[in-house]
């Protein structure tokens, strides 16, 4: 962590299989504007179907953000309604369904900070990628742990302290770190969400995750 970086790159995936998970990715997108195209149709069985295969991923960006389960449960029903009332915005030719949805979900969130004025922790680090419950986390990725049983106590002992530092770490900074590590988006749909260039981007990452290092070694000088 002396260069600032919690967890290293992963290495890079054949192209094989780089191809495979963009014509997965593609085949997803694909599926939901035909989803937000029926919505719009007046079909209520696509609806039910967008808002029910997007809940948990908007719950997730509202709880990280906010650390109240109330809170998130109230954002994510206001992240809904807006998402209904401006559906007809979304443009399958500028981008895709969740970039468009985080976008909207994170401009929500930036108007409920200014109005409430004070610093939320991004933490529901035990929430898994893949949905099962023993699967790895997305504390894990930050932690790099679980590879042994030390590991993975001590894992355990880092996402704890991550927790705690992620809420004295800067918004701007929080989420970049968030949506590149916990959401495991690319820098170009960071870029889009956020509205910044993509080496505001990196640097925002880069200095988020500079950050986590000094609050996290200054969490284990006072531990020691």
């Amino acid at each position: 962590m002396a260069d600032g970086r919690l967890s290293p790159e992963p290495p890079e995936a054949p192209q094989s299989e780089v191809q495979t998970q963009r014509a997965e990715a593609s085949a997803e997108q694909q599926a939901l504007a035909e989803l937000a195209a029926r919505c719009l149709k007046g079909d209520a069985e696509a609806w039910e179907k967008l808002a029910t295969g997007q809940h948990r991923r908007v719950y997730g960006i509202c709880y990280r953000f906010t650390n109240s389960q109330s809170e998130a449960e109230d954002l994510t029903q206001e992240v809904f309604l807006k998402m209904f009332r401006n559906l007809a915005n979304f443009d399958p030719a500028r981008g895709g369904f969740t970039t468009w949805l985080t976008t909207l979900t994170r401009n929500l969130l930036v108007d409920n900070y200014r109005r409430t004025r004070m610093e939320r922790v991004s933490d529901s680090l035990d929430e898994t990628y893949d949905g099962e419950e023993d699967g790895p986390t997305k504390g894990d990725k930050l932690a790099d742990g679980g590879k042994s049983q030390e590991q993975h106590v001590a894992g355990l002992e880092l996402r704890a302290q991550i927790q705690h530092a992620l809420a004295q770490v800067s918004p701007d900074l929080r989420e970049a770190v968030i949506l590149r590590d916990l959401e495991d988006m690319d820098y170009k749909e960071i870029a889009e969400i956020l509205g910044v260039p993509q080496g505001t981007v990196k640097s925002r990452i880069s200095r988020g995750r500079a950050e986590l290092a000094r609050l996290l070694k200054s969490l284990e000088g006072q531990v020691m």
